[in-house]
């Protein structure tokens, strides 16, 4: 077993994760895993090999492109790590095909940039000719946009099964500060952290919507059809910037000045994280070891190399 209590000053491996039906899935540079609740109680965990895909394309690394470049592959792994899921948690055998995985991103991509882009432009028309001053009207189209997003998020939150969800989704964040922290990861000792990350994809999401009301704001106040379309064009854009400002506030964290920045964020995910069980800790935890076990093996077999 890993003694994480023992480690505290070894250097972290860079941890991220998602929630999954009865599971959770944790995600480093060189793997992710995959722990799930089965039917009978006992936990499957499954270890990947990853391949970035800023390894197979060096320059979705640089400044604004990682960022469009790891929010869709973000969603090609998260509907991977669901179906897998489903298969572990309920015995139900669902394979996604790489047509169907590309189909399946492509329409939540659609989904989200209809709903949170597309139309808070097409609600903007009603007050376009009351208000003259550009930047007045896309601060105006930005609150609509987010009053959308925290709508939906609030609305889904009241759904049994994703609140069932939610809960994972704050277990793996207690796990992940708890690792950051240096404890050993024993459900007593991950229970007392925070269940609120400033790294959380949550966090980016609304950081998405801020930064959107800055960067259409410089593009004045155009016809309908040009705005519609440079709200589309420009979410890489958008994307880019997010990224790189969520990567700067997760380096810098320590800071007080940075939380405050970003405690909308944080309370935001009051809402898509909920107090987990202790048997949903042991889920997380399951993950984020087998996890941090791999990477260590590798460290030391690079390391035999190098030597």
């Amino acid at each position: 077993m890993l003694k994480l209590d023992t480690m505290k000053d070894v250097p972290k491996h860079q941890v991220g994760g998602q929630a999954v039906i009865e599971g959770v899935m944790m995600r480093s540079k060189n793997f992710w895993t995959l722990a799930v609740r089965r039917l009978d109680k006992s936990i499957s965990v499954r270890l990947y090999r990853d391949v970035s895909i800023v390894k197979k394309y060096p320059w979705l690394n640089l400044a604004l492109a990682r960022g469009a470049g790891v929010m869709v592959e973000n969603l090609s792994l998260g509907f991977r790590a669901l179906s897998y899921s489903i298969n572990e948690a309920f015995g139900e055998e669902v394979n996604f095909s790489r047509r169907e995985m590309i189909i399946s991103v492509s329409l939540a991509i659609l989904f989200v940039v209809g709903i949170f882009f597309v139309l808070p432009t097409l609600i903007g028309r009603s007050f376009a000719n009351i208000v003259s001053n550009s930047i007045v009207y896309n601060i105006l189209e930005g609150l609509v946009r987010i009053a959308l997003f925290l709508i939906y998020l609030f609305s889904v939150s009241w759904l049994k099964d994703v609140r069932r969800l939610f809960q994972y989704h704050g277990a793996e964040h207690k796990t992940i500060h708890a690792y950051e922290s240096g404890e050993e990861l024993t459900p007593e000792n991950v229970e007392k952290y925070s269940r609120l990350h400033i790294r959380c994809g949550t966090n980016f999401l609304l950081i998405v919507m801020v930064v959107a009301i800055f960067v259409f704001s410089l593009l004045g106040k155009t016809p309908i059809l040009w705005r519609v379309v440079s709200r589309i064009v420009l979410i890489p854009v958008i994307a880019g910037i997010s990224y790189e400002l969520i990567r700067l506030a997760g380096k810098f964290s320590k800071y007080k000045i940075v939380n405050i920045i970003f405690y909308p964020g944080l309370l935001l995910q009051k809402i898509t994280t909920k107090e987990p069980d202790r048997l949903q800790l042991e889920v997380a935890i399951s993950s984020l070891k087998k996890l941090i076990e791999a990477e260590d093996s590798l460290a030391r077999e690079n390391s035999d190399v190098v030597s």
